[in-house]
């Protein structure tokens, strides 16, 4: 399978959406002047393609195991790990406080892409450790974060996230596992969780988990969670890991795809509890893992973006080498590359076209999330925690949906050959297919920004987010760019829809929170196909105006406005005007 790094489609869209020379300029990135990000990415890249790539099918073949209590890796991981570690990746966006670089979300946006597309489930480790960095070092105590964020920051341990239980799956408020004081600071946690991911391997010398669990005299329900750290080696006063604690791999989930990422069943406590730490205060720990969930929804939109990426590069090969048929514009005496028929050529385009628009989606979340962090003042901070906060659900759900679709056209491209093994494109969609799951469903993302993100300061973040489209288009309409065709018309029609849309949601009066929910997975549709399209149609006109584009920008761009963007009204009727289509749909599964 072929992969080259996307440094220049990255850097492009960094620059145009992400703003990243502007924030140079203003102060915001002060260690990425001087061409410093493109030097990060292109060596990101050269990791990829070097060490990360020729593992991936390695890791999907082989897979882990667990013997004896012990779980293995893919031969040749925890070397690759090592050697990852050791170029100082684990850290890109670590605190410098602790030994990290302290970069932009956004620069590492581009390097976790670039691994993920290589090797999805290696990347997923480290995804989560920067997650679990940024939970401890929000609402950890002085002690927990001197302890665990060094050796986190650097790779030396990972972190993992402990949520999900037999009982419960997306509703925490089910889940039992519970935590009893120990009278010393300590408390002693008993219960299980499955499908923790890296929950155990031999990558690393310690495992940092973090739990949630209640305590004996917790509310019933989301706001009796509390947040532990439960380390699976206990450090020794030097920080060491010492004597094993209380937690176990039982068991190894046997799955679609992602083969070389443990996914484990974790028991806590069979020999009287696991010893853990407070993180947070009591009963806040669902507002404490929330941190880290939502660093890594980012990521996991990333990797949908990453999978997209992959499979599209892939097809393409493909399709300029496989001769079938006549086309359009080949030989008449010989059989054409399919890549010259048009419908092949549309599947490409449209795969190319959801690439760069979820990538853009991302970029404009992450560059939101550095101006919440690195602001100038309180005013801008708040204004891009709410607009990070609007575009979260959007960047995660959208972008995998488009991971996985992309990936189902790149195995229709390779016709039957896609449906072999043997060519690399089944695996791309078995791994990305978890992406639209973990981490809240989509549909879960989807419930969250119609019925809390749009409410944001009273619906004005959206409203501004609208705004900012409207002004892309008028961009657009205004331009003297030649070859935009009717982008300008389909984009406008587009963010029409989006608003009439909101405007129904915001409406909706708590009596009617059926339709709300009815209409939800459509409505985050349609403001991904509103918000990428007004993206690329910036691209569009950077390129134009003589930026260094990636070749094809416009086309690209001209292609989603056009071919892409009309189902965003379509979307917007079925929201207004089919909200009550589920009556009547019980007699299609009657009781008993």
């Amino acid at each position: 399978m072929t992969f080259r790094a996307p440094v220049s489609d990255i850097l492009f869209s960094m620059t145009e959406l992400g703003a990243i020379e502007r924030g140079i300029a203003r102060g915001l990135y002060p260690d990425l002047a001087d061409g410093a990000t493109g030097a990060v990415l292109a060596e990101a890249g050269r990791v990829a393609e070097d060490l990360l790539l020729p593992l991936d099918r390695i890791g999907d073949r082989t897979g882990v195991s667990l013997r004896g209590g012990v779980v293995s890796t893919t031969p040749g991981w925890p070397a690759a790990y090592q050697a990852w570690r050791a170029g100082g990746w684990n850290g890109v966006v670590g605190p410098i406080e602790h030994g990290g670089l302290g970069l932009p979300t956004l620069l590492n946006a581009g390097c976790l892409e670039i691994w993920s597309s290589a090797n999805a489930a290696f990347a997923l480790g480290a995804l989560l450790t920067v997650g679990a960095v940024e939970a401890i070092r929000s609402h950890g105590s002085d002690a927990l974060r001197a302890l665990y964020l060094p050796r986190l920051v650097s790779g030396e341990w990972t972190g993992t996230m402990n949520l999900t239980e037999p009982q419960a799956g997306s509703d925490l408020g089910a889940l039992r596992t519970r935590a009893e004081p120990a009278g010393d600071g300590t408390y002693r946690i008993t219960g299980q969780k499955i499908y923790i991911t890296y929950g155990d391997h031999d990558m690393t010398s310690n495992i940092v988990h973090l739990v949630l669990a209640r305590l004996p005299d917790a509310p019933a329900g989301t706001r009796g969670i509390s947040l532990f750290l439960v380390p699976k080696f206990m450090p020794d006063r030097d920080g060491n890991p010492g004597v094993r604690n209380d937690v176990f791999c039982a068991g190894l989930e046997h799955k679609l795809g992602m083969h070389a990422s443990p996914t484990c069943t974790m028991v806590f406590g069979d020999a009287g509890g696991a010893t853990g730490w407070l993180v947070g205060a009591e009963n806040k720990g669902l507002a404490c893992m929330f941190t880290m969930m939502n660093n890594a929804r980012l990521a996991v939109g990333l990797q949908g973006v990453a999978a997209a990426e992959r499979a599209t590069q892939q097809a393409i090969a493909f399709a300029k080498t496989r001769r079938q048929g006549r086309g359009t514009t080949g030989s008449a005496s010989e059989a054409s590359a399919i890549v010259e028929h048009p419908d092949v050529a549309r599947m490409l385009l449209t795969m190319k076209a959801e690439t760069a628009a979820a990538r853009a989606i991302c970029h404009l979340t992450a560059a939101a999330l550095d101006g919440a962090a690195r602001g100038l003042d309180d005013g801008e901070r708040r204004r891009s925690a709410d607009r990070a906060a609007l575009l979260t659900p959007v960047a995660k759900a959208y972008s995998t949906d488009v991971g996985i679709e992309v990936a189902s056209l790149g195995l229709q491209v390779h016709g039957g050959m896609g449906y072999v093994e043997d060519t690399g494109a089944a695996q791309i969609l078995r791994d990305v297919r978890i992406a639209a799951i973990y981490e809240g469903t989509n549909g879960i993302q989807a419930i969250d920004l119609a019925t809390r993100k749009l409410q944001l300061a009273g619906g004005t973040v959206v409203a501004a987010e609208i705004a900012d489209m409207r002004a892309r288009v008028t961009t657009v309409r205004e331009s003297n760019v030649e070859g935009l065709g009717a982008m300008a018309e389909r984009l406008g029609e587009a963010v029409d829809a989006l608003e009439q849309a909101t405007a129904f949601m915001l409406a909706r009066p708590a009596s009617e929170i059926s339709e709300t929910l009815l209409g939800a997975t459509n409505y985050l549709r349609v403001f991904g196909i509103a918000r990428g399209g007004t993206a690329l149609a910036s691209l569009a006109l950077a390129a134009a105006d003589g930026r260094p584009a990636p070749a094809g920008t416009v086309v690209v761009a001209r292609f989603y406005a056009e071919q892409i963007s009309p189902a965003a009204q379509a979307l917007a009727v079925a929201i207004v005007q089919g909200g009550r289509a589920l009556e009547g749909a019980k007699q299609l599964w009657p009781e008993g």
